[in-house]
């Protein structure tokens, strides 16, 4: 009786090893990523990498810039006619000149990171891509609090 539960159990075993193994293979084949085209459009066009840039959680006074990468998928070249921030802390920049189709482009953006507490601000580009003349990019985060410093002037007793 003893042989026949440990044959049972080895065999139970074997089973759900070979089963576990199977299920790993089906799973790394469901996270290939597959690449997505980029559908071209008549005219200039303008895709983001993404569209909205999120800081973290970042030191007070730290590296505030970033960028938003684009690529003009259109068949006529993408000029960027301006860029304007949500409020004076967002002051955003321009590639010069135009865009040639295929080509990347970027959008910078650099936040004033004196100023603690959550963040969300916008970016408005124009430009003279088709169906979207306007975008409005994001970014968002938290800048930590100044860290305390200590007296300039040593306390008496």
């Amino acid at each position: 009786m003893k042989k026949l539960i440990l044959f049972a159990a080895i065999t139970v075993f074997g089973v759900a090893t070979t089963s576990a193994q199977t299920a790993k293979k089906v799973v790394k084949k469901e996270t290939t990523a597959t690449k997505v085209e980029t559908p071209k459009v008549d005219g200039a066009g303008m895709v983001f990498e993404n569209e909205t840039i999120d800081y973290g959680t970042i030191p007070h006074n730290a590296e505030g810039s970033r960028e938003f990468v684009f690529v003009n998928n259109g068949t006529k070249p993408l000029t960027i006619e301006s860029t304007q921030g949500s409020c004076g802390c967002t002051v955003p920049s321009k590639p010069e000149g135009a865009i040639a189709p295929g080509a990347k482009g970027t959008i910078g953006v650099k936040y004033d990171t004196a100023r603690p507490g959550a963040f969300t601000k916008t970016v408005t580009v124009k430009s003279n891509a088709i169906g979207q003349e306007t975008k409005v990019l994001t970014i968002k985060g938290t800048v930590l609090p100044a860290p305390a410093t200590e007296s300039a002037t040593p306390v008496k007793s």
